[in-house]
């Protein structure tokens, strides 16, 4: 090989090389200043008390329960429909249809709108439209306000470009042959999808779940104005009632406190805390992809 092409790839190498060892620093450097700063202030009455004294002292209870709650109702409400999407553009679906093509790029669209303009659209389309219309047919007044649960939705749309991506990918990767062989044997379509295509690719899909669980955990800006609240004294009790949510909570803390200083080592622990929650969250999608693949 010419000298001067071999000091290229070496020098391409050593640029890709310096890349991957900055972006690992960089994050073990802030995951360390978080843990140095952050763990000793966790302490059980930290994270089982309420907030008090406008949020300068006491625990996290309400933020976490309702991070927790919120990601939950999101992954009910986006994965199905993710899911559900994905199989209709894969399987039934013709690629070149101007029906497909737009689906999908709505789809790619959606993935690179602001966080902020779909807070705007929940507060229009959940909390104005579909809400005031409940209120209207039922005579109550329990779903013309943000929520829990029009945030939930919210996050569900943020998220469904994630899920419909990934799953559709894990279900092109099954082979055709499975299905042609199916379909051979009298299998109908449908028969072929649920006891063929998705047994194959469920841990695609559950990859499409973990990534839209990472995305909509740490998500901020998509739920202020549908529901997440500056503090509270109890717990959510239905779905239409207002949360506190651990990244709203920081966002408040560091912005928003009579005594930013004050509150700084609570900014580091409900840090520390809200990335626990979320590497717990992944590590137990991981953990049940990977036991499902070993019974497969």
């Amino acid at each position: 090989m010419p000298l001067p092409k071999r000091i290229l790839g070496a020098f391409s190498i050593l640029v890709a090389l310096t890349a991957v060892v900055a972006i690992i620093g960089i994050i073990l450097g802030m995951l360390g200043i978080f843990v140095v700063e952050g763990a000793p202030h966790i302490s059980w009455s930290f994270l089982s008390e309420f907030p008090r004294n406008n949020n300068t002292e006491g625990g996290i209870w309400p933020a976490l329960a309702g991070t927790t709650l919120l990601v939950l109702l999101m992954t009910i409400l986006g994965v199905p429909i993710g899911t559900a999407t994905a199989i209709y553009l894969t399987e039934y679906a013709k690629q070149t249809s101007f029906f497909a093509r737009s689906v999908r790029f709505a789809v790619n669209t959606l993935a690179g709108v602001p966080s902020i303009v779909f807070g705007l659209f929940g507060v229009g389309f959940f909390v104005q439209f579909i809400g005031k219309g409940l209120d209207g047919m039922t005579g109550s007044s329990a779903f013309g306000d943000g929520s829990l649960l029009w945030s939930a939705a919210t996050l569900a749309v943020l998220t469904l470009p994630v899920v419909i991506v990934s799953v559709e990918e894990a279900l092109k990767a099954v082979p055709r042959e499975l299905r042609e062989a199916s379909l051979a044997l009298g299998a109908t379509r449908w028969q072929t999808i649920t006891r063929v295509v998705l047994p194959n690719s469920v841990t695609g899909i559950l990859t499409g779940s973990i990534l839209a669980v990472g995305r909509g955990a740490g998500e901020v800006a998509a739920i202020l104005f549908v529901g997440v609240t500056y503090s509270s004294e109890v717990l959510p009790s239905s779905v239409t009632d207002k949360f506190m949510h651990l990244g709203y909570h920081l966002f408040v803390l560091s912005t928003q406190s009579p005594n930013v200083d004050l509150t700084m080592p609570l900014q580091y622990a409900t840090t520390l805390v809200l990335l626990g929650l979320t590497f717990l969250l992944n590590f137990t999608a991981i953990f049940i992809r990977s036991r499902l693949r070993r019974a497969s």
